[in-house]
């Protein structure tokens, strides 16, 4: 019998992982916080508050104010944000140091890319484009890209990060999660895909704390970890 071939990929998280966003996410934030008459929270405070998306992210600044907001008005607010942040999707965000050399490497050695992350699809599309690597990836999924029963289907949801990888063509015995995030790390547990954690993307908690299966701290220690953890599937 043939056996089908599948090239080892990589699924990253985008926000946190890929990127630097939190600059133009908390700016955008504050546009919509200070027309609602709200405080504007600091950078700091809003890099614990990105990675659900941006609906969770216009709650969380609510929060901070000790408001609550849903509904309709969430809807309009969620509308209003995406409009003001693709229209500033790159004013300062940018790629993390070591990640075109890190794709440049584990593409030479065989590897597909795809992209699994809870921000809204056209948007995650549009910043990649903007920092010019959209190009080296197989699929780009956000949290409206598949759906059940008209619901959508995001992290943690483990069947999101099984469908980016169906999507994009591989095969789910030889790919490995990257995140930032109790969420990225939750997802790929779930759906049994090993999963390597940075320590510098947005969370309240070191990622050490949820258990991924290996920490780096830049992209430079990424294929020594991949590396790692392939061996242990021999």
């Amino acid at each position: 019998m043939i056996q089908t071939f599948h090239a080892p990929m990589l699924v990253f998280d985008l926000d946190g992982t890929l990127a630097e966003t939190a600059g133009d996410l908390t700016n955008t934030l504050n546009v919509i916080l200070e027309r609602e008459g709200l405080a504007p929270v600091s950078l700091a405070e809003a890099r614990q508050m990105v990675g659900a998306g941006a609906r969770a992210l216009i709650q969380r600044g609510f929060a901070a104010e000790g408001r609550s907001v849903d509904g309709a008005k969430l809807d309009q607010l969620f509308a209003d944000f995406l409009d003001h942040y693709e229209a500033h999707i790159a004013d300062v965000s940018h790629l993390y140091d070591g990640v075109v050399a890190a794709l440049d490497r584990f593409e030479a050695a065989g590897f597909s890319f795809a992209v699994c992350t809870n921000k809204v699809e056209v948007p995650s599309k549009k910043l990649l484009n903007a920092l010019k690597v959209d190009h080296r990836f197989k699929a780009i999924c956000g949290q409206d890209t598949f759906k059940d029963n008209g619901r959508n289907i995001a992290k943690p949801d483990p069947r999101m990060l099984l469908m980016t990888i169906d999507l994009a063509g591989g095969h789910r015995a030889n790919t490995i999660m990257v995140g930032d995030s109790r969420t990225d790390i939750d997802t790929a547990k779930a759906a049994e895909i090993p999963v390597v954690a940075v320590d510098f993307g947005y969370t309240d908690q070191h990622v050490s704390t949820f258990a991924p299966d290996i920490v780096i701290s830049h992209f430079d220690q990424l294929w020594d970890a991949v590396s790692k953890i392939e061996k242990t599937r021999v």
